[in-house]
């Protein structure tokens, strides 16, 4: 029986598009509920520190709103941890963050703060917030998720997205099976995400125990032509 993927619409775009002229629209807010209108299983926005994009009034109104799932991406940084700990979303996923990435590159070297990431990782364990570490598909990284405490890994697919030719995506494809594979024999909850499309999505929702895709811009520039509820609908229908 084939496994029902959840989809989590990530909005941070719409905010993007809003943020170039600081005016009211688009809302990041309407596009989530419109998102979830056309079946998404979950939202995420990420909340930087510089706020480039998603600003504090969209996740505490997103808060309100959403009816499925809130999953906030954020670093380890203070104000932003503050504000998670205060919304207590359904989920968090750390990702690294540097000011003057165009979008976050890379995943978290979880082998490098094992200590940091599981103190901050605590509270929201005691709150009942569900954790995940966006993580490269390696298989220390995988291990190190483990032990610091997280509940899920959320393997990067950027390299697989961006490889140039088949041998490359192949490998790149294999990559992120090992690891998906290891994450479920080490009682990880398995999602994925960065650079999924339309097109790649097809090879990456076969990984094995694959529970949750988490998808932005793809979406949102096929939103731009054809609008939200069936730039969702046709991945969910893919999915």
């Amino acid at each position: 029986m084939a496994v029902r993927i959840r989809l989590g619409v990530n909005v941070d775009h719409v905010a993007t598009v809003r943020q170039a002229r600081r005016t009211v629209e688009p809302d990041p807010v309407v596009a989530a509920a419109l998102a979830e209108l056309a079946g998404a299983d979950a939202i995420t926005v990420h909340l930087r520190e510089d706020r480039r994009h998603v600003q504090d009034r969209d996740v505490r109104l997103l808060r309100q709103t959403v009816r499925t799932a809130l999953n906030l991406e954020l670093a380890r940084d203070p104000g932003v941890l503050a504000v998670a700990r205060q919304l207590r979303p359904e989920q968090v996923t750390f990702v690294p963050e540097r000011r003057e990435e165009v979008t976050t590159e890379g995943g978290l070297d979880v082998t490098a703060d094992e200590q940091g990431l599981s103190a901050v990782l605590g509270p929201f364990r005691e709150l009942g917030v569900r954790s995940a570490l966006f993580i490269d598909p390696a298989s220390a990284q995988v291990r190190a998720a483990r032990r610091v405490g997280a509940d899920a890994v959320e393997l990067h697919t950027g390299a697989y997205a961006n490889a140039r030719g088949r041998d490359e995506a192949a490998r790149r494809l294999e990559d992120l099976r090992a690891a998906a594979r290891l994450a479920h024999e080490e009682g990880l909850a398995v999602h994925a995400g960065h650079g999924l499309d339309y097109w790649n999505i097809h090879a990456v929702r076969d990984l094995p125990a694959l529970e949750e895709v988490h998808i932005g811009h793809a979406i949102v520039a096929r939103a731009v032509l054809v609008g939200m509820e069936r730039a969702v609908r046709e991945m969910r229908a893919l999915l």
